[in-house]
């Protein structure tokens, strides 16, 4: 299952920062389950760790936020609406490493949201053992904050 065909596109992230490679599950703003295969040939292997490769712990947590901006964003998918960003970690504790070959399975639970905030709690697991597991609030955000930011 690949949930609506645009599901994936509706990330903010071009396809070289996506930690997403298809939805398993999905209960439209609910719920997410994706899958992830780490290739090996990932330009950030090359320094994390020389020899010994494993998928940074950050990475892990940006896999739960991309996972859960597409549980909280399927329900409204063809609608025009603002993206999702990571805006706060909360909780993280990450308890093991996965390195190349590893098909990774994230998922994200919406606990709730608030205006334009949107909470989220969930785990990346390998192999059915939790690698991480952590709570965080995306945001959205429809004006380019860099543009404000620059000026």
């Amino acid at each position: 299952m690949n949930g609506p065909p645009d599901l994936l596109q509706s990330l903010p992230h071009g396809p070289e920062f996506r930690f997403v490679d298809a939805v398993t599950a999905l209960e439209p703003g609910r719920r997410a389950v994706s899958r992830y295969r780490l290739r090996g040939d990932e330009a950030f292997l090359l320094g994390h760790f020389p020899g010994d490769p494993v998928m940074p712990g950050v990475l892990l947590v940006e896999a739960l936020a991309q996972t859960g901006g597409l549980a909280a964003q399927s329900e409204r998918i063809r609608e025009r609406q603002a993206r999702l960003y990571l805006a706060a970690i909360h909780q993280v504790r990450i308890f093991g490493t996965a390195g190349p070959g590893a098909e990774l399975e994230t998922e994200a639970r919406v606990l709730g949201r608030i205006g334009g905030l949107v909470e989220v709690e969930g785990e990346t697991r390998f192999c059915g053992r939790i690698l991480m597991r952590g709570r965080l609030t995306l945001g959205e955000r429809e004006t380019n904050d860099a543009d404000v930011l620059a000026r």
